[in-house]
């Protein structure tokens, strides 16, 4: 368990000191913004590059795990959009804010560096996979949803065309097909340029936990909606273990293709959902609770999932007798 302890808490510091360093310096929210077109657009690819680049081909044609993992996230989101349409009498706005919260999860900022910490570089392929295919569902989702629900105004071709520009143009889905070409031709950067991308690689993870921290602080708490009783549970537990089974049903995967997909799961909202509901004008405050509170949570059940994967008590084939 000390072991455990050692690999998680470092994480939920970074997003700690991230958080104490925002109270004490009071800085406004803009001052965030380069912070984040570092990561995003910088950091980060450079991470998947660095791990990418390097994988043998083979591996990048799970298809079966590809459908497992993005058909659970839509199974949660659809989970929680039924429930919400069910509690708020049918306002598919926040319905689907509320979906989201329950199955967006932190994948960028925390998923590749936690998953590479806790299960090394053949944790790479499968979280850039659940990163590139789960994003786009939430890229397609959260638009036709709130184009159903009214507040887009655009059209079906200006609507679909906006949907499909947000996912070709992502930076991590851009890094992730170029990072698959040099894979396939098996290309080498020079040996400046490849120390640059070591730079911005090891930058990554904690930029992005620091950046997270400060995003939560900036975002006060005034009360706990009663959403959140279904959200965290549905968010941190259930999605990954509706992945564990669909993993589980769908094929025979490496061990840590099966626990890297679960990671992702059991990770908490994303502060995209923020982001989204702000953009809409709708579950703004709620959404930004839940965003706390389910990293709160997750110090505990992250913790719990990784000494239960480490420790043998879950395999990662329940077909295989024990």
């Amino acid at each position: 368990m000390v072991s455990i302890l050692n690999l998680v808490l470092p994480f939920f510091g970074l997003i700690f000191i991230g958080f104490v360093v925002a109270r004490i310096t009071r800085q406004p929210v803009e001052a965030l913004g380069w912070m984040n077109t570092f990561i995003i657009y910088v950091a980060l690819p450079a991470l998947f590059f660095q791990l990418l680049s390097k994988t043998p081909v083979a591996e990048l044609t799970q298809w079966r795990f590809v459908v497992g993992t993005t058909l659970s996230t839509f199974i949660v989101f659809s989970l929680m959009f039924a429930i919400a349409m069910a509690r708020s009498r049918r306002n598919i706005a926040s319905s689907t804010i509320e979906g989201l919260a329950a199955a967006y999860g932190n994948i960028g900022y925390m998923g590749p560096g936690l998953a590479l910490l806790a299960f090394g570089p053949a944790a790479a392929v499968p979280v850039a996979m659940v990163f590139c295919f789960d994003n786009a569902l939430h890229f397609t989702v959260a638009p036709l949803m709130m184009a159903l629900a009214g507040d887009d105004k655009r059209g079906l071709l200006p609507l679909m065309g906006d949907v499909v520009l947000k996912i070709v143009t992502h930076p991590f889905i851009i890094a992730t097909v170029v990072s698959i070409t040099a894979a396939v031709f098996e290309l080498q950067l020079p040996p400046a340029a490849a120390r640059i991308v070591e730079f911005l690689a090891g930058a990554a993870a904690p930029c992005a936990l620091f950046a997270m921290g400060v995003t939560l602080a900036l975002r006060p708490v005034k009360r706990v909606p009663t959403e959140l009783y279904l959200i965290v549970p549905i968010k941190l537990i259930l999605h990954p273990l509706i992945v564990y089974v669909a993993l589980n049903l769908l094929g025979d995967f490496p061990p840590v293709w099966v626990f890297s997909a679960m990671l992702m799961a059991a990770l908490p909202t994303a502060t995209n959902v923020f982001v989204i509901a702000q953009q809409y004008g709708v579950w703004v405050e709620r959404a930004s609770t839940s965003i706390l509170a389910t990293t709160v949570f997750s110090v505990i059940t992250l913790t719990i999932l990784l000494y239960s994967m480490k420790e043998g008590l879950l395999p990662p084939d329940f077909w295989v007798p024990r």
